[in-house]
């Protein structure tokens, strides 16, 4: 039994959906090729509905009543820091999907993740915005009370400033407001080059919106936590000419992604795999291979397998796990043009 918990309702369903998506292609692969150590997997889904306080509960579940021997989750880092210390404190591997925020691995040795953390994303962002975007003046528009978005918002300030950059303005808002315009009021007037909004895509789309109508047609950049077909379908044309930094793109011509993203398309009605759907796809298959590496799916044999992953080729790129069990890989800009997320350039900062 493997368990994953994630928000297939609420606010951030958009994530814990896509990446159930990419997790469950992966789980039906690998059974129909016998399973993992000769055992079909059993795939155990906890919906934590987008609240607070529902990722402990779900991951006491599904290791006392599942008695799962590994667990998949979360998106947000907020439910992987409140999820985290209970896999930990009993001892089963829990592998977060797209949580950035430095202290989920800091948990303890039994929590992996397969995506990239603040640091690398920040100094992406930082990067890609003075480079690419030949921007001197940034303003910072950051979640206050996502620790996803104020670990963004600090690494990018700092690698920003650090190129010769200038943080031109600052502002706060808290995730699930709907009016920015003060805040965006007084960003105009520090007449930035571009706005960094650190959050996630449900509040980046009514920046973008309300940014535009102040008359702010400049770039508009944020991190991973923007990518879902929502942010252009709350945003509409607003979004046009923003860019954000995620894991992978459905567009990468590499053989083994438009293998992935036929095989994806054809179990899910056509649909665009996002990034997490191939981070969960990923995974689970990080997951198997140590476990056939382990030869066993107990611990501590396992989570030393786990732990020594090295260049596993997956469709994310290769993915090691480093001595703090984060991921090092590769970033991807996608750029948003006419409604569609396209890719825009790969970058190692």
């Amino acid at each position: 039994k493997i368990g994953h918990y994630g928000s297939l309702t609420g606010k951030d369903a958009a994530f814990g959906v896509a990446t159930r998506k990419g997790v469950l292609l992966a789980v039906e692969e690998i059974n129909a090729k016998g399973g993992i150590l000769g055992r079909k997997v059993d795939y155990v889904v906890e919906d934590i509905q987008s609240k607070q306080g529902e990722s402990a509960t779900a991951v006491k579940k599904l290791i006392s009543r599942d008695k799962v021997v590994a667990v998949i989750g979360a998106n947000a880092s907020a439910n992987s820091l409140e999820a985290g210390p209970i896999c930990q404190n009993a001892r089963i591997p829990m592998m977060a999907i797209s949580s950035t925020n430095e202290r989920v691995t800091a948990i303890g040795d039994y929590i992996f993740r397969i995506c990239f953390i603040d640091p690398f994303q920040g100094a992406v962002l930082a990067k890609f915005a003075h480079g690419s975007l030949k921007a001197r003046r940034v303003a910072l528009l950051t979640a206050i009370n996502s620790p996803y978005s104020v670990g963004l918002s600090a690494v990018l300030r700092e690698r920003f400033t650090a190129l010769g950059g200038e943080i031109v303005a600052e502002q706060k808002y808290a995730e699930g407001d709907k009016d920015f315009r003060a805040q965006l009021t007084a960003v105009r007037t520090a007449r930035p080059d571009v706005i960094a909004a650190t959050g996630f895509y449900s509040e980046a789309a009514l920046i973008c919106i309300q940014a535009r109508s102040l008359g702010l047609n400049i770039p508009i950049i944020g991190g991973d936590g923007w990518e879902a077909p929502q942010l252009t379908e709350l945003g509409g044309k607003a979004v046009d000419g923003t860019y954000y930094c995620t894991y992978f793109s459905a567009d990468n011509h590499a053989p083994e992604v438009r293998s992935f993203v036929q095989r994806y398309q054809k179990r899910w009605n056509n649909e665009k795999p996002e990034g997490v759907s191939a981070l969960g796809y990923d995974a689970m298959y990080v997951i198997a291979a140590a476990m056939e590496r382990a030869g066993t799916t107990d611990n501590p044999k396992f989570r030393d397998a786990l732990a020594a992953t090295k260049n596993f080729e997956g469709v994310t790129g290769k993915t090691t796990i480093d001595q703090k069990r984060n991921s090092q890989k590769a970033a991807v800009m996608l750029a948003v043009k006419n409604g569609k997320s396209e890719f825009f350039e790969s970058v190692v900062p």
